[in-house]
């Protein structure tokens, strides 16, 4: 590539990534506010800030192993180039953009993986896929969703029998201040997780174009810029998948919300220290399940949750496809 062409394509390819970044806050907000604002324990526009504040300062908690799974661990690094990850963003954010219209909490994560997969096979075939990696991403697709029901449907049954002596009125007010706290730990977990996603893409990268010497890294200025775009993002929300999510699967007491927090934000703080990219709308939606089937069976809307895994089971083979297509087109015009 001409030198003078490769530093302006490097930078609105980062752009792109930011973008997707922001989108991803975006269409992802109701993960982190939808149990808090069913709940009516705080507004939507401050619970917005919070989430945002929370999804900000994540780069301080956890490490960078999830950044370095999607930097080296779904497809092999040295069929990187600037094509491919303008193909994997674009599969992704065309995904993320139908799924948000239509109201449907996808996963940002898969959509990214998805588009990785596209691109990257589409370029060198299917011997680019790293086995190591995409098998244990590909494992937490069933095992965050399931882990949060689980521990939301465990923490609802033990708070419960604790709480059996109390009046609802004093259950309510406790749980009510109880629930900042879970909502705080479950952005905290959202933003930990995700913006890692984009510091991987940005950084493998840079490493492709010889950016980083010998040695994959994520520089310090990538890690703000992906936290500061996912915190954009969640602060102007994503109301049409609150409603799906806090509303339409289950209706939602505080202390129901905060189980469902909790037992989301344990799965997904495992799943950062183990570096898997997982998918934060599973995870909740999966705790969100528990805590209604604690109370019965039939308090969960079926109908609702079966058309969300729908939307699961297309998300990578769909972004995959996208990717692939504008891989194509862009070799196309660029040879």
């Amino acid at each position: 590539m001409d030198a003078s062409l490769a530093f302006p394509i490097l930078v609105g390819l980062i752009a792109v990534a930011l973008l997707f970044d922001f989108l991803n806050g975006l269409h992802d907000a109701a993960n982190s506010i939808a149990t808090i604002v069913s709940t009516r324990v705080l507004r939507p526009q401050y619970a917005v800030a919070w989430a945002a504040f929370f999804n900000f300062i994540a780069f301080a908690v956890f490490g960078l192993h999830v950044a370095q799974t999607i930097g080296t661990g779904i497809i092999e690094p040295s069929v990187i180039d600037p094509q491919v990850i303008f193909a994997a963003l674009i599969g992704a954010i065309m995904w993320n953009l139908i799924t948000w219209a239509l109201g449907m909490p996808s996963s940002s994560s898969h959509a990214l993986i998805g588009g990785l997969l596209g691109a990257g096979i589409s370029k060198a075939g299917i011997h680019v896929m790293v086995w190591s990696g995409l098998s244990k991403t590909l494992l937490a697709i069933v095992l965050s969703p399931f882990v949060g029901f689980v521990l939301a449907l465990m923490l609802t049954a033990i708070v419960s029998w604790a709480a059996v002596r109390s009046t609802p009125f004093a259950v309510d007010r406790a749980f009510r201040i109880l629930q900042f706290a879970s909502a705080s730990l479950y952005s905290l977990g959202h933003g930990g997780n995700d913006a890692q996603k984009t510091m991987g893409i940005i950084a493998v990268l840079l490493y492709s174009q010889g950016h980083l010497g010998t040695e994959f890294s994520v520089p310090f200025w990538v890690v703000l810029s992906c936290q500061a775009a996912m915190a954009l993002g969640t602060l102007l929300g994503g109301w049409r998948i609150v409603r799906t999510m806090g509303l339409r699967i289950t209706k939602l007491n505080p202390m129901q919300g905060f189980c469902a927090e909790t037992g989301g934000a344990a799965t997904l703080f495992m799943a950062t220290y183990l570096g898997i990219p997982v998918s934060t709308t599973h995870t909740i939606t999966g705790a969100i399940v528990g805590v209604g089937a604690a109370r019965r069976v039939s308090a969960v809307r079926w109908n609702v949750a079966s058309s969300i895994v729908v939307a699961w089971i297309f998300t990578i083979p769909a972004s995959a496809l996208v990717a692939a297509i504008t891989y194509f087109a862009v070799s196309f015009v660029v040879r």
